[in-house]
């Protein structure tokens, strides 16, 4: 049955785009060259409401069984409408920030989904107490905004988010999450039909439409997959969110750095600097997409592992991250604390 349901989702998505590409033209909603793009031409957006229409059809026919329908529904509601307002009539950033609490209230308070509480790896309980509530809207706003701030290349986000659902569902078949396993599972499908019209060359982007969605829908299924449990756990999500999580983490040093707002936008996220470094747009692309899926392949191992193992896999991922991250400068031309260290111990 659930074969059924990915198949109907990436038709549903497939029909749906060229529709949702002709209303973009139609109703304004459309991406314009500027010095921070890179793309040339007028570009429609709103992409995103082909995945939100694909995912809400299959998922009404399939019906998962989850507890969490009303608000899941309500909450992505919310959020694409946010988008859809910000695609045709660039909304301030209050004005997003005010869609984006909405929509993780509706799923924290009506939903009662909340991070209460982590087992502590070496014993103990962390209770979060009247935190519980604020610290998962947080999560939750923090995730929608990672995903959206690595929407800068034809396919990238549509093709990271698919990734981290498909790694987000084969750890709920671990767990033993269908509702997780199912309704990622689906949304991965109708992610994969638009990636078809928005990998490089792209004809459509998804816009703030999509991105804030996926976003969204990335760290509610994170929540219920990894609810009340360990605080390595906890980890895993993080973990195979690597690629926007880090992005927007070192986006927020670069501008600590270069004492700028930390609104501020700029071209030195880690597509910009792959771009630089002298990738070509596809090769960018699939260079993201590969470190996607070495973040999703860690995640699975790190669930696997004992605590011992766990701390020398972060350990080790860590310092790899820095590396990397020194090496391309996403953290500003001159942040190389490690390189330079090595260079004076030679």
């Amino acid at each position: 049955m659930l074969a059924y349901a990915l198949v109907l989702a990436f038709v549903a998505s497939v029909v749906f785009t060229p529709f949702v590409k002709r209303l973009a033209y139609r109703i304004g909603a459309v991406d314009r060259p500027n010095y921070r793009k890179v793309h040339a031409r007028i570009m429609p957006r709103l992409g995103g409401l082909a995945i939100y229409l694909s995912f809400i059809l299959t998922y009404l026919v399939y019906r998962p069984d989850g507890e969490f329908d009303k608000a899941l529904l309500i909450g992505a509601t919310i959020i694409i409408i946010t988008g859809m307002l910000d695609d045709m009539l660039e909304i301030t950033a209050k004005a997003k920030i005010l869609g984006q609490l909405s929509a993780a209230a509706v799923i924290v308070v009506f939903g009662d989904i909340q991070v209460e509480f982590i087992n502590l790896p070496f014993g103990g309980t962390l209770e979060f107490g009247y935190f519980s509530i604020p610290l998962t809207i947080l999560w939750i706003v923090a995730i929608t905004n990672a995903v959206n701030l690595i929407d800068g290349l034809d396919g990238l986000a549509a093709g990271v988010s698919t990734i981290a659902l498909i790694t987000l569902s084969a750890m709920a078949i671990i767990i033993g999450n269908p509702f997780v396993a199912s309704a990622t599972a689906i949304l991965a499908a109708s992610t994969l039909g638009f990636l078809v019209f928005n990998f490089y060359p792209a004809r459509i982007f998804m816009g703030d439409t999509g991105a804030l969605f996926l976003g969204y829908m990335i760290s509610v299924f994170a929540l219920l997959g990894f609810k009340g449990v360990t605080m390595f756990a906890l980890i895993i999500p993080i973990i195979m969110l690597g690629v926007p999580v880090s992005d927007t983490f070192f986006a927020i040093i670069r501008r600590l750095r270069e004492k700028q707002p930390l609104s501020a936008a700029d071209k030195s996220h880690l597509h910009h600097c792959l771009l630089n470094v002298g990738f070509t747009h596809r090769q960018t692309v699939l260079i993201i997409y590969s470190i996607a899926a070495l973040f999703g392949v860690t995640a699975l191992i790190f669930s696997q592992a004992t605590i011992w193992g766990a701390l020398l896999l972060v350990a080790v991922m860590l310092v790899i991250i820095e590396l990397f991250v020194e090496i391309i400068g996403l953290a500003g031309k001159n942040y190389r604390p490690i390189l330079n260290l090595l260079k004076f111990t030679k």
